[in-house]
């Protein structure tokens, strides 16, 4: 096993050896067809690729089929550096530093993140905060009116919209942390999250905004109001959550200098996704993340633009820096 990036690259130095360390990790060694999931296989094109055995199938497949590096003609031996930097890096990597790093080009490398944080958001999907949390709201982006006219939110009518992004998150107390973007801070929208996300009657602790007045009956609710100048309520606090939002806006205004709304959800992802995990050792993340690539995101898909966009440009182009 390796200890770092260097090792990482002598460990694996060429597309074999990247094959063999996947065909290890995601099928313990025995190939298995992932159209059909049959578990016996020939190995064909000098272990390029394998052949489905069973007679309804017949199917060719190689080891990225099914996974997010599935069509890439980008090297394994890139992809797995590129997965390894992303996932040790506190703050992550901008595409334009990640090219540089692994030898692509811009697009290639922020295509190649944007996959690797689908990877991290299959990782944090089954998170479920079973203790006390701390909940709270953020807002990411910058004021419409300092934007250049091309680069605008606007409505169907042409007035502004308001580009800042809503995002709802908590925290258990010293633990994990989960994120959602929504389209508004709404009792609905917070009542969704935390539902979808927590085990009813553990401790909420919360700032005085009437979002979790509702919600806040199924759990057993502390309100610290800030308001009055209280910060702390029978030990009971928020700067958990504070602190994980503090280390969120520095990443993405620090490293990404600005990100699209559309594409802030994969954003928080990779943030919760390292934060989750950051008691591991580099090398023990990049195995586990290594273990959550199923699944494939199109760059067809990922550049699509969303409905709420009607003005200014379009989302790759106004992606990170």
């Amino acid at each position: 096993m390796f200890n770092n990036l260097r090792e990482l690259i002598t460990s694996m130095p060429d597309e074999k050896a990247c094959r063999d360390y996947l065909i290890k990790d995601r099928w313990n060694g025995v190939p298995v067809c992932p159209y059909c999931g049959y578990d016996k296989c020939y190995v064909i094109e000098g272990g390029k690729r394998f052949k489905c055995g069973s007679k309804a199938c017949y199917k060719k497949f190689s080891v990225t089929v099914g996974t997010i590096f599935e069509a890439s003609n980008i090297p394994l031996t890139k992809w797995l550096m590129a997965f390894y930097i992303c996932s040790a890096h506190k703050k992550g990597i901008s595409s334009y530093q990640l090219g540089k790093d692994i030898g692509t080009s811009q697009k290639a490398a922020w295509f190649i993140l944007h996959r690797i944080r689908y990877a991290f958001g299959n990782g944090n999907s089954d998170v479920i905060l079973d203790k006390e949390i701390q909940a709270d709201e953020c807002y990411i982006g910058g004021n419409n009116k300092n934007r250049h006219k091309g680069k605008k939110y606007l409505d169907e009518y042409g007035n502004d919209v308001d580009p800042k992004a809503p995002v709802i998150g908590m925290i258990e107390t010293g633990g994990r942390v989960k994120t959602r973007v929504v389209n508004n801070t709404t009792k609905q929208n917070a009542i969704s999250f935390l539902e979808d996300n927590t085990v009813k009657g553990i401790t909420l602790v919360t700032d005085s905004s009437p979002i979790y007045y509702k919600i806040g009956k199924k759990y057993d609710h502390i309100v610290i109001n800030h308001s009055l100048g209280e910060y702390k309520v029978n030990g009971f606090h928020t700067n958990g959550m504070e602190n994980y939002w503090s280390v969120l806006k520095r990443g993405i205004y620090g490293i990404y200098h600005q990100v699209s709304q559309k594409h802030l959800q994969a954003y928080c992802d990779e943030f919760s996704y390292r934060f989750n995990s950051r008691k591991m050792k580099d090398c023990d993340r990049f195995a586990v993340s290594i273990s959550k690539i199923e699944g494939r995101l199109t760059y067809k898909t990922l550049i699509a633009k969303p409905d709420f966009m009607t003005g200014g440009k379009d989302v790759e182009e106004t992606m990170e820096e």
